[in-house]
């Protein structure tokens, strides 16, 4: 898994809450360059984005890495600090495979995530 979000707190306490729970974070990204270089190298199988990345967004690089593929199909999950329904039209638009607040990250939230996006189990 790799964790794109520009607080680097966040990315520090989220990746030893996932590891805890059993799933594996073989990165961390910043920023949107971070990101397409990590996707590109370490081809994780599913990816959290923050969808509001400080001066860049996190739809954008959803996008590019859904639809650009990088070589390697992964499970993009956007997050946010923001509730579903003030993102609504945002994350509907996205070609990312769902959604979760960042208050219900969890290994078993973004299993069910994958799950439902019809890619194998990870």
């Amino acid at each position: 898994m790799l964790i794109v979000d520009d607080n680097e707190s966040f990315l520090e306490i989220v990746r030893d809450l996932l590891e805890q729970e059993g799933l594996h974070v073989v990165g961390m990204a910043t920023s949107d360059a971070d990101a397409v270089r990590l996707f590109a190298s370490l081809q994780p199988d599913v990816v959290l984005v923050d969808i509001f990345l400080g001066e860049e967004s996190g739809l954008q690089l959803a996008r590019r890495l859904v639809e650009d593929g990088l070589g390697k199909r992964a499970t993009v999950i956007l997050i946010s600090t923001h509730a579903e329904a003030d993102l609504g039209d945002l994350i509907a638009a996205s070609p990312a495979a769902g959604f979760l607040p960042k208050t219900e990250l969890s290994a078993n939230a973004i299993r069910e995530v994958v799950a439902a996006s019809g890619h194998p189990d990870r």
